[in-house]
C-alpha cells in the first residue's frame, strides 16, 4: 500500500497494531502488518492505535512537539504564535511545534475568581459553558455571592467567573431614585366615612448588603409603614378637615417614614397624598353643598355690585344738584349720545333746537 506524507504532515508507523516510529514528509509502500496513520501538523497529536503516552516516549516526536497537562481544577489557554486559539479543560495535549508555536497558560479555577491577567477578549472566544457572566448597568450595584455567602459588591461594569462546584449569583439593585405608589388605601375617617386614598412616595437605597440581608422584602415593609400612617392620620379627623389638609397629611406620613430610614435602609426624599376618593353618595351631597355656596357667593357679590352702583348715581345726583355748569354738561353728554345713535331728528313747536332736544333728554331722564 501507497502513503504519500506532505511537509505540513507527519506519519506514525505502525507493526502488528504496535507503534514504530515516526514518519517524516515523503513516499512511503506498506505491505503485510505494517500501517501508516498520518498526522497534521496543525492540530493536537491524537492516534486511534496508540495513547499519547506511548507516543511521546519516541525521542523525534518529543523532540518536534510540546505538551500540557491540565489538572481536574485547571484551564489551559492555547495559544498559537501569541494568538489565543482554545480553551483546554482536564487532560493532556501534545501539538507539533514545527511550523507553529503553541503556548499554555495554565489557570487554576478552583476559585471561580478570574485572575486580572486574564484578557477579557478572551471569554468571547471560549464556550459558555466554562464561565459565568455579570452585567451591572450604571444605575446598578450587584451582590456577589459564593455558594449562597455574600462576598463583595460590585460596581457598574462586566464580570466574569469561572464555572466550578462553586456556585456563582449576582442579585441586582437599582441605585436610582425609585417611587413606590400607595394605591386603593380605603379608611375610616373620624366620621365613619370610608375614603380611598392614593398615595406616593420616592426613595433611594443607601445599603444594598443590610436591605437583602437584614430586613425581609424591604418594599413591602415601607408599604406597610405608609398604610398605618395614614390610617393613623385619616382616623383622627373628619371628612371636611381631612379634604381641607391634605398638605398635612403628606406631611405627616412623610416625617413618619422619614424616622423609619435607618430600619429599611433607604432614604425618603418625598412623598405626598395624589388623590382621596370619596363614596359615590358623599361626593354627590359634596358637590350639591358646593354649588350652594357658589350660589351664594354669587348672589353676594351681585347685591355688592347693586349698591355700588345705586351710591355712585346718587354720589353724581348731588354734584349735578349743586352744580348747574356739571348738570348742562351732563345734558350736552346725552344729547350726543342721542345723535350717534339717530340718524334724523325732526323738532316741532316753538323754541330753538338746543330747548327742545333738552326736554326730550329730561322726558327720557324722567322715563328711566
Amino acid at each position: 500500500m501507497k502513503t504519500i506524507i506532505n511537509e505540513n504532515q507527519r506519519g506514525l508507523l505502525f507493526k502488528n497494531g504496535k507503534f514504530v516510529k515516526m514518519l517524516s514528509s515523503g513516499k512511503y509502500r506498506t505491505f503485510g502488518d505494517k500501517t501508516i496513520e498520518v498526522q497534521e501538523l496543525d492540530k493536537a497529536l491524537v492516534s486511534q492505535n496508540a495513547s499519547l503516552d506511548v507516543l511521546l516516549k519516541d525521542k523525534a516526536i518529543a523532540s518536534e512537539t510540546v505538551c500540557a497537562e491540565v489538572g481536574d481544577r485547571q484551564l489551559a489557554l492555547h495559544f498559537i504564535d501569541g494568538k489565543f486559539s482554545e480553551a483546554l479543560r482536564h487532560g493532556k495535549y501534545a501539538y507539533f511545534n514545527t511550523y507553529n508555536k503553541h503556548e499554555f497558560t495554565i489557570i487554576d479555577i478552583s476559585s471561580p475568581e478570574v485572575p486580572d491577567e486574564i484578557p477579557e477578549y478572551i471569554f468571547s472566544k471560549i464556550p459558555t459553558y466554562l464561565y459565568t457572566k455579570v452585567e451591572v448597568a450604571e444605575y446598578q450595584k450587584a451582590r456577589l455571592y459564593f455558594n449562597q455567602k455574600f462576598i463583595r459588591l460590585l460596581d457598574a461594569g462586566t464580570y466574569y467567573f469561572w464555572k466550578t462546584d462553586i456556585k456563582v449569583d449576582a442579585g441586582l439593585a437599582d441605585i436610582r431614585l425609585t417611587k413606590m405608589d400607595i394605591t386603593g388605601q380605603e379608611i375610616l375617617t373620624q366620621d365613619k366615612v370610608s375614603v380611598r386614598v392614593n398615595f406616593v412616595c420616592n426613595y433611594r437605597i443607601t445599603d444594598f448588603i443590610k436591605v437583602k440581608t437584614e430586613i425581609d422584602d424591604y418594599e413591602e415593609q415601607i408599604h406597610v409603614a405608609a398604610q398605618l400612617a395614614l390610617r393613623d392620620f385619616i382616623g383622627k379627623y373628619r371628612i371636611d378637615e381631612i379634604l381641607e389638609s391634605k398638605e398635612q397629611m403628606s406631611q405627616y406620613v412623610f416625617d413618619r417614614l422619614k424616622a423609619r430610614e435607618t430600619d429599611f435602609y433607604v432614604e425618603f426624599t418625598d412623598a405626598g397624598v395624589k388623590d382621596i376618593i370619596l363614596p359615590g353618595e358623599i361626593r354627590d351631597i359634596m358637590n350639591t353643598v358646593l354649588v350652594a355656596e357658589k350660589r351664594a357667593q354669587a348672589n353676594v357679590i351681585t347685591r355688592r355690585e347693586e349698591v355700588a352702583s345705586t351710591r355712585s348715581l346718587l354720589n353724581t345726583a348731588k354734584l349735578m344738584d349743586e352744580n348747574k355748569t356739571l348738570y348742562k354738561l351732563k345734558e350736552l353728554e346725552y344729547v350726543e349720545r342721542i345723535c350717534e345713535n339717530v340718524g334724523n331728528i325732526n323738532v316741532n313747536g316753538s323754541g330753538d333746537i338746543l330747548s327742545q332736544l333738552t326736554a326730550v333728554l329730561r322726558g327720557n331722564v324722567v322715563n328711566e
